[in-house]
C-alpha cells in the first residue's frame, strides 16, 4: 500500500510539475507531460501502472474522462453558438463523418494496418480534444469565432469519435461472429436515446432541485460528481463509451441552466480537470514499453502524416462548402486538430478488445494514438500562433488592461492606455458615462461586467489585467474577487477604498476580498477625481539613460504616483514591480503627476462630491436620457463597441 502511495504521489508531482513548465515557457501542457510519463515509465521505469494499478487502471481512466468531458460541456453556451452554429453542425455532421472514412482508408492503406484496426482509429481521430485545446486558445488568443469553432467540436466530437469506434468495433464483431446485425442496431439507438435524454432529464432534475433550495450549498458540488459517474456507469453499461455522450449532455444542460454557484461549481471542475488530465496523461503514457516504441515504422509515419496533411484538411473544407466560414478560418481549422487524453484512453481500450478476438495489430493501436498525440500537439500548439497571426485570425498579442467603470479618471487613464497601444477595454451600466469612451474610439461594453451576456459579448482573454475603478467600493472589490481566478489574483487591481473621514475608522474589508491597490497611496474614486479638478496630469513618458527615472522623479516632484510600467517588449509592470523597472531607465512610465502650482483648495472634494450625489439621486430616466437603457434596470441588450485604435507613437502627454 505505502508502495502504491509513493507512486501516485510522483505521478501527481510529474502532471503538477508539467503544468507549471508549461505555464512558465508558454509550451504545450500535453508535451511536457508525455515527456513526464515517457521519463518515469519506459526510461526510468520508476512507474508501471498495469502493474501497480491492475484491474483498477482502467476504471480509474474512464472515470477521469467523464469528469474532464463533463466539464468541457459545462463551458458551451447556446448564446455562444448563434454565429458559429452553422460552422459547428458542418464540423461535426460532415467533418467527423468524411475524417473517419478518409482516416480509415489512409490507415489501411498506408498504415498497412487491417480493416478492423484502422476502422476504429479511425473513428478515434475524429477526436480533438478539449484537453488540449482548450490550452492552446489560452496561448494562441484567437479570434472570438475561430475560437469558438475549435471549442464546440472539441467538446461535441469527443464522444462523437468515440462513438464512431465503438460502431467500427461492433461491425468488426458482426462481420467476424456474424452477430445479429438488428440486435446491433436497435442497441445502438437505445443507447443514445438513453444517453441524450436521460442525461438531459437527469440535469433538469438537479437545476429543479437546486432552484428549490431542497439541497444545501455544500452538497451541490459533490451531489453533481455522483450525477456524472451516475450518468456515465448507467449508459456505458448499454454499450461501451455512450456514457461519454451523457456526460458531455448533462453537462451542457447544466452550463445552460441559471442554477446558483454555478461559478463555484466550474472552478471546482477546472481544478478537478488539471488535476486529472494532468494524473492521467502521465498515467497513460507510462503505460508504453519499448518494444511499443520500437514498434513504429515508416508506414506509420506516412499514416500520421496523411492525418495531418489530407485528411484533415480535406474533410474540413468539403464540410465547411457554403457555410459562410472565411476561406482563412477554414484553412485554420483544416490544419489544427491536436488529439488528446480521450484518444489515448479509448485506445488502451479497444487496442485490448481486437487483440482478444484474434485481430494480430490491435495492440498496435496504444502506440499509434500516442504518435498521432505527440506529433499532432507538438506542430499544432507551436503553429497555431504564427498560423493565426499570418491568416489574420489572431487577436491583440500585447497584454490588454480591463477597465470597469467610466468617470474621469478612467477617461484619462484610458487615453494615455490608448496612445500607448495598450489595448483597452472600458465597461460600465451607465450608457451616458461611457461616451467619451465612445467618441475616443475606445472599445466599450455597456452592461454588466459580471453577468452571463458579459461573458459571450466580451472576450476576456484578449486582456491580461483588470482595473476596478467605480465610485463603489464594494462593488470594485466584487468585480476583483470575482475575476481573480481567471486574471490571477496579482492581475486584478482596484482604486482606493474610501474612509470615514470623521470618525477615522476604514470601511476596508478584509485583504482577502478585492485586488490590489492600484496606487501606491491607497487614493480613493474620489480623491482621483478631486485631484483631477485640481490639475493633477495622466503622463506617459519614455524613459532612456539620458532622461533617467531619477530625473524624472525630480521633474515631476515627489508626489506623483507610478501606475504602470511598459517595457520595450510590450510587458506591463504594477506597483513596486514598475518602480523597479523604471530604475532600469527603459520603457514607458505611466504615471499620476501633480501640477507645478499645486492647488489645495479644501472646498474642492466637497464640491466634487456633492456634484457626484446629486447625479446619482437623479431618476433613472433623466440619468439614461442621453443615450439609452441599462442592462439591470431596463432589460437591454448589452452592447460592445470596437473602435479604431489611435496608431500614433506614443508621446508624453496629459490629461
Amino acid at each position: 500500500m505505502e508502495h502504491l502511495i509513493t507512486k501516485i504521489a510522483l505521478i501527481g508531482a510529474a502532471g503538477i510539475a508539467a503544468q507549471w513548465l508549461s505555464w512558465r515557457f508558454r509550451l504545450p501542457a500535453i508535451v511536457i507531460l508525455s515527456l513526464s510519463g515517457l521519463l518515469l515509465g519506459p526510461v526510468l521505469g520508476l512507474i508501471d501502472p498495469a502493474a501497480d494499478f491492475g484491474e483498477f487502471l482502467r476504471p480509474l481512466i474512464a472515470a477521469a474522462v467523464a469528469i474532464i468531458l463533463f466539464e468541457g460541456g459545462l463551458t458551451l453556451h447556446f448564446n455562444e453558438i448563434r454565429e458559429t452554429s452553422t460552422g459547428v453542425r458542418r464540423l461535426v455532421l460532415i467533418g467527423g463523418p468524411l475524417a473517419f472514412l478518409f482516416g480509415t482508408v489512409a490507415g489501411h492503406y498506408l498504415g498497412d494496418l487491417s480493416w478492423a484496426t484502422s476502422s476504429v482509429l479511425g473513428g478515434l481521430f475524429v477526436v480533438t480534444g478539449p484537453t488540449v485545446i482548450m490550452p492552446l486558445l489560452r496561448q494562441a488568443r484567437l479570434a472570438q469565432r475561430p475560437a469558438s469553432l475549435l471549442r464546440w467540436e472539441a467538446i461535441i466530437n469527443d464522444p462523437v469519435g468515440a462513438m464512431l469506434a465503438v460502431l467500427a468495433f461492433e461491425t468488426t464483431l458482426v462481420i467476424r461472429y456474424e452477430h445479429g446485425l438488428g440486435d446491433f442496431a436497435i442497441s445502438i439507438a437505445i443507447a443514445s436515446v438513453v444517453a441524450i435524454v436521460g442525461a438531459w432529464l437527469l440535469g433538469r432534475l438537479l437545476v429543479t432541485i437546486f432552484s428549490r433550495g431542497l439541497v444545501p450549498e455544500y452538497l451541490k458540488v459533490p451531489l453533481i460528481l455522483a450525477a456524472v459517474l451516475v450518468a456515465y456507469a448507467a449508459t456505458d453499461a448499454l454499450m461501451a463509451e455512450s456514457g461519454l455522450v451523457a456526460v458531455t449532455v448533462l453537462g451542457i444542460t447544466l452550463g445552460n441552466s441559471q442554477i446558483a454557484s454555478l461559478d463555484e461549481l466550474k472552478r471546482f471542475k477546472e481544478t478537478m480537470t488539471v488535476l486529472l488530465v494532468s494524473g492521467v496523461f502521465v498515467l497513460l503514457t507510462a503505460t508504453l514499453t519499448m518494444a511499443d516504441l520500437q514498434a513504429l515504422n515508416w508506414r506509420i509515419a506516412a499514416f500520421i502524416a496523411a492525418l495531418l496533411f489530407i485528411v484533415r484538411p480535406a474533410s474540413i473544407l468539403i464540410a465547411t462548402i457554403g457555410s459562410g466560414l472565411k476561406l482563412s478560418e477554414r484553412l485554420l481549422l483544416g490544419w489544427i486538430a491536436p488529439r488528446g487524453v480521450v484518444a489515448i484512453a479509448v485506445a488502451g481500450l479497444f487496442g485490448a478488445e481486437l487483440a482478444g478476438i484474434g485481430v494480430e495489430d490491435g495492440p498496435m493501436m496504444v502506440p499509434i494514438t500516442f504518435a498521432v498525440v505527440f506529433v499532432t500537439v507538438v506542430l499544432h500548439g507551436f503553429t497555431l500562433p504564427w498560423l493565426a497571426r499570418h491568416l489574420g485570425l489572431a487577436a491583440e498579442l500585447r497584454p490588454g488592461i480591463l477597465v470597469v467603470g467610466a468617470s474621469e479618471f478612467t477617461k484619462a487613464l484610458t487615453d494615455r492606455l490608448r496612445e500607448m497601444k495598450i489595448p483597452t477595454l472600458i465597461a460600465d451600466r451607465n450608457w451616458s458615462r461611457l461616451r467619451h469612451a465612445r467618441l475616443s474610439d475606445t472599445p466599450t461594453y455597456w452592461g454588466e461586467i459580471l453577468s452571463e451576456p458579459a461573458e459571450h459579448a466580451v472576450a476576456f482573454n484578449h486582456y491580461d489585467y483588470l482595473i476596478a475603478a467605480t465610485d463603489n467600493d464594494a462593488y470594485n472589490a466584487l468585480v476583483c474577487t470575482d475575476f481573480g481566478p481567471f486574471f490571477g489574483r496579482t492581475d486584478v487591481f482596484q482604486i482606493g477604498r474610501e474612509r470615514d473621514e470623521d470618525s477615522g475608522s476604514s470601511k476596508n474589508m478584509a485583504v482577502t476580498i478585492g485586488g490590489r491597490p492600484l496606487m501606491p497611496s491607497g487614493a480613493s474614486y474620489w480623491a482621483l477625481e478631486q485631484r483631477l479638478a485640481t490639475g493633477w496630469l495622466i503622463q506617459a513618458t519614455p524613459l532612456t539613460k539620458e532622461y533617467t527615472f531619477k530625473a524624472y522623479q525630480a521633474d515631476r516632484g515627489e508626489g506623483l504616483e507610478i501606475i504602470l510600467h511598459v517595457a520595450p517588449d510590450g510587458s506591463i509592470a504594477f506597483g513596486e514591480q514598475a518602480r523597479e523597472r523604471a530604475e532600469m531607465n527603459r520603457g514607458r512610465i505611466l504615471a499620476m503627476v501633480p501640477p507645478a502650482a499645486e492647488n489645495e483648495d479644501p472646498k474642492m472634494k466637497k464640491s466634487v462630491r456633492r456634484k457626484a450625489q446629486r447625479e446619482s439621486e437623479k431618476p433613472l430616466h433623466a440619468r439614461t436620457a442621453a443615450g439609452g437603457r441599462t442592462l439591470r434596470e431596463e432589460g437591454g441588450e448589452p452592447a460592445a463597441t470596437e473602435g479604431k485604435r489611435d496608431d500614433t507613437s506614443p508621446k508624453e502627454d496629459g490629461a
